[in-house]
C-alpha cells in the first residue's frame, strides 16, 4: 500500500478554483473529475496517462470502457461511516479486472487500512489528522483472513484443502 503525501503527488488536479479554463488540456498526470473525463475522454490522446475522481454514488461499472486508458481511479470516501468505495474498488478489481492505480480519498483513517487493501485499493491519501506511522502498522495486524478477497480469493478452508 502506498501512502501518497499531497504535497509531493504526481498527480496534479485540472481546473482547481484559481483555474479559469473551461476544460483541461492534456497533460500527462492530470487528475480529473468524472465530469471532466466525460468531456474531454473523446479528444485525450491516447496513450497520455490520465486519471479520474469517481463519486461514490456512481456506478463504477459505467466507467468500464474508458478503464484501458485510466492510469488511475480516485475512489472517494466523504464520510468514513460510508463504505460504498469499497465496492466500488471490488468491482474494478474483481469483475472489470483493473490493473492500474486505485485510490482512497477524503476521509480516510487508519482503522479503515486492512479493509481497503483486501477489497483492491493500493494506494491512500490519509486524513490530515491520521498517522503514517499507525498506517503502517495496521497493515501487520492481520496476518491472515478467512474470507477471501481480491489478492487471494478462496476462503481460508479452501486453501486449506489444495
Amino acid at each position: 500500500m502506498r501512502f501518497i503525501d499531497p504535497n509531493h503527488d504526481r498527480w496534479h488536479a485540472a481546473n482547481d478554483d484559481n483555474d479559469p479554463t473551461p476544460l483541461p488540456d492534456p497533460r500527462a498526470n492530470r487528475l480529473l473529475s468524472l465530469e471532466q473525463w466525460h468531456a474531454v475522454r473523446a479528444a485525450w490522446p491516447l496513450g497520455l496517462p490520465a486519471g479520474v475522481i469517481v463519486p461514490n454514488d456512481v456506478d463504477i461499472e459505467s466507467l468500464e470502457a474508458d478503464l484501458p486508458r485510466l492510469a488511475l481511479v480516485a475512489l472517494q470516501f466523504p464520510r468514513w461511516v460510508d463504505g460504498r468505495a469499497y465496492s466500488q474498488a471490488r468491482l474494478l478489481r474483481a469483475r472489470l479486472r483493473y490493473r492500474g492505480e486505485v485510490r482512497a480519498t477524503g476521509e480516510v483513517l487508519v482503522d479503515m487500512l486492512p479493509l481497503l487493501h483486501r477489497t483492491g485499493f493500493d494506494s491512500v491519501q490519509l486524513r490530515g489528522d491520521q498517522s503514517l506511522v499507525s498506517a503502517q502498522r495496521a497493515l501487520r495486524f492481520f496476518a491472515e483472513h478467512y474470507q477471501g478477497d481480491v489478492h487471494r480469493p478462496q476462503p481460508l478452508f479452501a486453501r486449506a484443502a489444495a
